[in-house]
């Protein structure tokens, strides 16, 4: 039997005369139901409902804590999304299931037109993706995810197979997207980012003229209150950048919309780290990676690191600034083992600071300054907490010391998913349940955080340091 079966399933029994009330099943058991219930046979939907098809740096997320689970699963939920990368070396952001009606989610298939429009990038032929992208996470999944299963892994050859694939995404990534010349990587989209609408894309979004009203229809309302999702005039702006990029055959250039965002950028130098480790795992020297992602901290703190903020900040491309909007973008960085002491203090007082409340104010992190004039506790990326943030959060703090911090954001997190149904996000200062309960990622990293326990001095981004080669 699977074992994530194995923990959802009551066994039967003979009804005797007294049967007391069954406990409530553990936060691990609510966890993997969620993941059971998202599962589709070759990967894990974000949502059953809002978000029907594979989404990329989802994925490598629920890989993290479904390799707790069933390692084998979690090396098929990578597989399945790397089966479908381009040609070029991308990794779509969306691989569509072909079973879903196309007006389940908007935009679909037929919007993308990844084979026909994608063919001179070399989109897939038989299986219809989206055209951008999302953060790199899937390096370090990969190899957290063979160090659940050593033995499994290498008598699979995951790793042997996984190893071009990453290899070749993450150098479109640094050849392709280097759009500011500075050494780090832009986002040609705000939904490649994965913070979606935060204020951070408004200054460059503003020069997107958007599509009409009437030209989309827009899916997700239909599973979630509209004062929890984008605006309407967001949303048109972004259907306008996907449909001029796929009419350019989704070549790269900097187009109306290009940033270089911190958290992407720090979660390619971590996948760096890990595709090292991977390396050396199969024989090839790992230094190269190595060398890449210290040079991309470095390149970090010089182009994205503002002192008066106290932390990291996006740069519009096309202006060639910085964009003056603190998100939680700009504490990601903090994961890196290479950042500066002093820069990795400040973030950790700037976390903990006024804008954005951590230990005081908030138990979990809000996606946006606190105090900005833009804040909203409840729309999308616009102020709410989000697990996977807080995650990627929690390890950093771990990494550099802070482990008082960091073992009060797990506790946090984790009596946050268990109330909240493994909500979407949550407002930041109530923990009041947002967008979707159910959510893939929220009950993939609980699990993770129940199995990673501080006291066993691990945490995920061993990966990064070096240690638990397997």
């Amino acid at each position: 039997m699977d074992r994530i079966a194995q923990l959802t399933t009551r066994p039967a029994g003979r009804p005797i005369a007294y049967d007391p009330a069954a406990a409530p099943p553990s936060l691990h058991v609510r966890a993997a139901q969620v993941l059971e219930g998202n599962w589709t046979g070759r990967s894990t939907v974000p949502s059953r409902g809002l978000y029907p098809h594979q989404w990329s740096w989802d994925s490598a997320f629920i890989a993290i804590g479904l390799r707790h689970l069933s390692p084998l699963r979690a090396q098929t939920e990578l597989e399945t999304l790397l089966a479908a990368q381009w040609a070029d070396g991308r990794v779509p952001h969306i691989v569509f299931n072909p079973s879903v009606p196309l007006d389940a989610y908007f935009p679909s298939p037929d919007f993308w037109r990844s084979s026909t429009a994608g063919r001179a990038a070399g989109a897939p032929r038989t299986v219809q993706t989206s055209g951008i992208v999302q953060p790199p996470v899937h390096a370090l999944a990969a190899w957290l995810v063979h160090l659940a299963d050593p033995g499994l892994s290498r008598a699979r050859g995951f790793l042997t197979r996984a190893y071009p694939r990453l290899a070749a995404w993450h150098d479109y990534l640094l050849h392709r997207r280097d759009l500011g010349g500075g050494g780090l990587v832009s986002v040609v989209h705000p939904w490649e980012q994965g913070m979606d609408n935060s204020p951070c894309w408004d200054r460059p979004l503003s020069r997107v003229t958007p599509a009409p009203a009437g030209s989309f229809r827009r899916a997700d309302l239909d599973h979630g209150a509209p004062e929890d999702r984008p605006t309407d005039l967001d949303y048109g702006r972004y259907v306008r950048l996907a449909a001029d990029y796929r009419d350019r055959g989704y070549a790269d250039g900097p187009g109306d919309f290009a940033v270089e965002d911190p958290a992407f950028n720090a979660l390619l130098a971590a996948s760096e780290y890990a595709l090292a480790h991977i390396a050396d795992e199969l024989g090839v020297t790992g230094s190269a990676r190595r060398t890449r992602a210290e040079r991309l901290t470095s390149a970090l703190v010089e182009r994205l690191w503002e002192p008066a903020a106290g932390m990291f900040l996006c740069r519009d491309v096309h202006e060639g600034e910085l964009i003056p909007e603190r998100g939680v973008s700009g504490l990601v960085p903090l994961l890196l083992p290479a950042l500066p002491r002093d820069l990795a203090a400040t973030l950790v007082r700037t976390a903990c600071g006024p804008h954005f409340g951590l230990g005081g104010t908030t138990r979990l992190v809000p996606s946006y300054d606190l105090l900005g004039e833009a804040f909203d506790p409840h729309r999308y990326w616009r102020g709410p907490a989000w697990f996977n943030t807080n995650w990627l959060l929690e390890r950093g703090l771990r990494l550099h010391g802070e482990r008082g911090r960091a073992d009060a954001l797990r506790r946090g997190m984790l009596h946050t998913a268990g109330a909240s149904g493994f909500a979407e996000y949550v407002d930041p200062y109530t923990a009041q349940a947002c967008g979707v309960t159910g959510f893939g990622w929220t009950a993939a990293l609980t699990l993770d955080l129940l199995h990673d326990r501080p006291a066993r001095g691990r945490n995920g981004l061993t990966a990064i340091k070096g240690e638990d080669r397997g």
